[in-house]
């Protein structure tokens, strides 16, 4: 694996970093030398992930609760004494016609896509703007710009994320404070784990793009020069037609 000096001893807080993006990002993040601190629903991984890399700290637990985003910035001052960047992966997905959605998990599914997301992003930028500089960074979705049938909820979801950091981006401009969102098309995680079908038969994707995919384009927005931002990123599979 190629790592990355420019992240050496910098410091990054990660959410949803028990599966999926959060968890490669993480394993990367830690080979290039940053010190982390972790947030997840899955206790027994995030101890998992400690015995396995080494320098971080982690919490466990929803990420709805108002307090959470305060108490993973009190962790990295307190550990760390700083971080360098945050990057939210936090994300679960409900999707179905009418007639088949549960609008009580779909419901659940805005406050962790949105409410938690708000939250975390401007509990997170009031600590930068203190700060003078720092780099908050969203995975969200080719759904925020893309929409199918079924789907509309959880691509409203997406939407907001995106809208939201687009309107930060045009504030936090001429200041050190970078916002950016990464939008990748079908990804092979465990979000689709409960579906009868999964996306890749139903739309006909031979090879959708790994977790690894994702944290590898990450890891390149987060190391462009200070002069650079890259708001916004889409990267899908080859053969994913949208």
């Amino acid at each position: 694996m190629i790592t990355e000096p420019k992240l050496s001893g910098k410091v990054a807080i990660v959410t949803g970093a028990s599966s999926g993006i959060g968890m490669a990002l993480a394993r990367r993040l830690a080979a290039d030398g940053m010190n982390l601190v972790l947030h997840g629903r899955r206790e027994a991984r995030l101890r998992a992930l400690e015995r396995e890399l080494g320098s971080l700290c982690w919490f466990a637990g929803d990420l709805t609760d108002a307090q959470t985003p305060g108490t993973l910035i009190d962790a990295a001052m307190e550990k760390f004494g700083r971080f360098d960047f945050a990057i939210n992966n936090a994300g679960i997905n409900h999707t179905g016609t009418i007639n088949e959605i549960d609008i009580d998990k779909m419901c659940s599914m805005v406050r962790v896509n949105v409410e938690a997301a708000f939250r975390f992003t401007y509990t997170v930028l009031k600590h930068f703007l203190r700060e003078g500089k720092g780099h908050l960074i969203h995975t969200t979705s080719v759904m925020g710009y893309k929409v199918r049938e079924s789907a509309g909820g959880y691509a409203g979801t997406k939407h907001a994320v995106e809208a939201l950091c687009e309107a930060l981006r045009l504030e936090l401009a001429r200041s050190a404070v970078k916002v950016s969102c990464i939008a990748p098309g079908l990804v092979q995680i465990e979000l689709h784990r409960d579906l009868i079908v999964h996306p890749s038969v139903s739309r006909d994707i031979a090879r959708p793009l790994s977790a690894n995919d994702v944290a590898q384009t990450i890891i390149w927005v987060m190391t462009q020069p200070e002069h650079i931002n890259i708001p916004q990123i889409v990267v899908l599979p080859q053969d994913h037609p949208i």
